[in-house]
C-alpha cells in the first residue's frame, strides 16, 4: 500500500479566550474547550484516528482532503477514494482522537455539530475509555448518525451492558432521539460517579445509573476517558454507502467540558 499523505499541517495556534466564551452553566467552571476559531487543527489537543479493523475506522485516512477547518468551524469528511490503486479502500474518511492529549474523568460535556447526510455515512461523536480493552473499558456514544434518519443514536458500552446484559438491558442502556439532520444540534452528556445523563439541545434523553449490586462490569466509568470524533462510511451496522451521496462530512462548532464548581 502506498504512504498514506501527511495529514493538513498542524500548528498551534492562540486558542479563543475565556471572556469570549458565553458562561458556564450554574454551578459548572470551563475545564477544557476548542471553538476550532485557529486556522489549523491544533496538535496540543489532537491527534488523526489511525486506520483499524473496526467498521468506524476501517476508512480512516491522514489525506488533507478529509480534515477541513475555516470559518470557526472543523469538518471530518467523508470522500470516494480517488486513487484506489495506492490505497485498496473504497471510501476515506477523517477522524480525531484527544487520546493522551487530552482525558478526563467526569464532568459536562457539550459538542455543538451537523452534518451532511447520505446514505451509508456513519457521523459519531463519542468518550472512549483509555485503559482496558472494549467494551471493558467502557464507551459513551454522545451522537451517532445513520444515512438519512430524521434520529440520533446515543449508547453506553461495557462488558456488561454489551455481554453481560444485552437482552435484558438492565438499566437502559441506549436511546433515539429525534432531530433536524441539516441544522445545528447540541449533544452531551452529565457524568458523575453516579450516573450519566445524556443530553440533546440540553435536555435530558437517558440516564444510566451506577448500579453497585451488577458488579464492577456495569459501571467502568470511574477512569479517565478521551474523545473521538468520527467520520465513517459504510459498515454492517449502516448499511452499503451509495458513492453518488459523497463528499459528506460531520462539522463541528465547537466542545466544551465543565467540571463541577468546589
Amino acid at each position: 500500500m502506498k504512504a498514506a499523505p501527511p495529514l493538513i499541517a498542524l500548528v498551534l495556534a492562540t486558542s479563543t479566550g475565556l471572556a469570549d466564551l458565553p458562561p458556564a452553566p450554574a454551578g459548572w467552571q470551563l475545564h477544557w474547550h476548542d471553538e476550532f476559531e485557529d486556522p489549523r487543527i491544533d496538535p496540543a489537543k489532537w491527534s488523526p484516528c489511525e486506520r483499524n479493523t473496526p467498521d468506524w475506522a476501517n476508512t480512516m485516512t491522514r489525506d488533507p482532503r478529509c480534515f477541513e477547518i475555516g470559518g470557526g468551524t472543523l469538518k471530518l469528511v467523508g470522500i470516494v477514494n480517488p486513487d484506489p490503486a495506492g490505497d485498496p479502500s473504497p471510501f476515506l474518511t477523517g477522524g480525531l482522537t484527544s487520546k493522551g492529549k487530552f482525558e478526563f474523568t467526569h464532568g459536562k460535556v457539550v459538542i455543538r455539530a451537523r452534518f451532511k447526510s447520505a446514505r451509508g455515512a456513519w457521523p459519531a461523536l463519542w468518550l472512549l475509555g483509555t485503559g482496558g480493552d472494549w467494551p471493558h473499558c467502557g464507551e459513551i456514544d454522545l451522537m451517532e448518525h445513520l444515512n438519512f434518519d430524521d434520529k440520533v443514536y446515543q449508547t453506553i458500552h461495557s462488558h456488561y451492558a454489551n455481554e453481560i446484559d444485552h437482552s435484558r438491558k438492565d438499566p437502559p442502556k441506549d436511546t433515539t432521539v429525534p432531530v433536524d439532520r441539516d441544522d445545528w444540534n447540541t449533544y452531551g452528556a452529565e457524568w458523575s460517579p453516579e450516573k450519566i445523563v445524556f443530553t440533546v439541545n440540553g435536555q435530558p434523553t437517558l440516564t444510566y445509573p451506577r448500579m453497585p449490586e451488577k458488579g464492577p462490569e456495569q459501571w467502568p466509568f470511574d477512569q479517565r476517558f478521551h474523545f473521538i470524533l468520527s467520520m465513517q462510511i459504510g459498515g454492517k451496522w449502516v448499511g452499503e454507502p451509495d458513492p453518488a451521496d459523497y463528499p459528506a462530512h460531520l462539522e463541528v462548532d465547537w466542545i466544551r467540558v465543565f467540571k463541577k464548581k468546589p
